[in-house]
C-alpha cells in the first residue's frame, strides 16, 4: 500500500520561508511524478507543483518565482521550498502521486494523496 507522508508545515509570519517534504513508501519510484496541492478552508483544492519522473516541473501562478519544488536524493522523497511566504498561501498542503504526470497536474485522477500538513501564514 502507498503511503504518503507529509511534514515541515507551521505558523510563520508573512515574507518568511518554510521547505515542505514528501517522503512515500510502498511501491518503487522509479518512474512516479509527484507534486504538491493545497487547500485552503472554504476553498477548492487547487495545484501548486508537479514534478514529472524525468525532471519536468510545473507550477502555479501563484507559486512561480516563490516556490520550488525539488527530488531528494532517494526518489521516494519530495520537497517544496516556499519562500516569500504570503497570508494567501495558508492552507493545508498535500502531496501527490501517480504514474502519469498530467494526473498529477490536474490531481482529479492521481493515484495516492497524502494526509497534509498545515501552513499558516500570519501576523
Amino acid at each position: 500500500q502507498v503511503h504518503l507522508v507529509e511534514s515541515g508545515g507551521g505558523l510563520v509570519q508573512p515574507g518568511d520561508s518554510l521547505k515542505l517534504s514528501c517522503v512515500g513508501s510502498g511501491r518503487s519510484f522509479e518512474r512516479v511524478s509527484m507534486g504538491w496541492f493545497r487547500q485552503a478552508p472554504g476553498k477548492e483544492r487547487e495545484f501548486v507543483a508537479a514534478l514529472s519522473w524525468h525532471d519536468i516541473i510545473e507550477y502555479s501562478g501563484s507559486a512561480k518565482g516563490r516556490f520550488t519544488i525539488s527530488r531528494g536524493s532517494t526518489r521516494n522523497t519530495i520537497y517544496l521550498q516556499m519562500n516569500a511566504l504570503e497570508p494567501e498561501d495558508s492552507a493545508v498542503y498535500y502531496c501527490v502521486l501517480d504514474d502519469l504526470f498530467a494526473n498529477v497536474r490536474t490531481g482529479k485522477t492521481a493515484a495516492h494523496w497524502g494526509q497534509g500538513t498545515q501552513v499558516t501564514v500570519s501576523s
